[in-house]
């Protein structure tokens, strides 16, 4: 493989290799540790009924940047994004299903 190809963006095989800036994985990671460290100081609150939903919140939006930066689901075909929303999709059935039974037994 010549130095042109290779400087091309396309690896061997014709597949095609993006390079991210360690700057974005610096600032990924950093917003990572303060989210992390949301959790625990909001863990500590009594934010009342809104205590789960808050730590969902940062959980989900901390969930979203490992998918979306780490795994490099930003950068790839669309193939993958209709897998990573079908999966998405398949979740909350099986979550909907669960609370479906959980709230139908009169527990309350």
């Amino acid at each position: 493989m010549s130095q042109h190809e290779h400087g091309s963006g396309q690896a061997h095989g014709g597949h095609h290799v993006h390079v991210v800036p360690l700057s974005l994985y610096f600032g990924i990671i950093t917003v990572l540790f303060v989210l992390t460290a949301a959790t625990v100081i909001t863990a500590k609150m009594d934010l009342g009924a809104y205590n789960t939903v808050v730590a969902l919140v940062i959980a989900i939006t901390k969930a979203t940047l490992v998918v979306l930066y780490f795994m490099h689901v930003r950068w790839s075909k669309k193939l993958v994004w209709i897998m990573v929303g079908s999966s998405l999709v398949w979740f909350s059935i099986l979550i909907a299903f669960t609370m479906q039974d959980y709230l139908s037994r009169g527990w309350g």
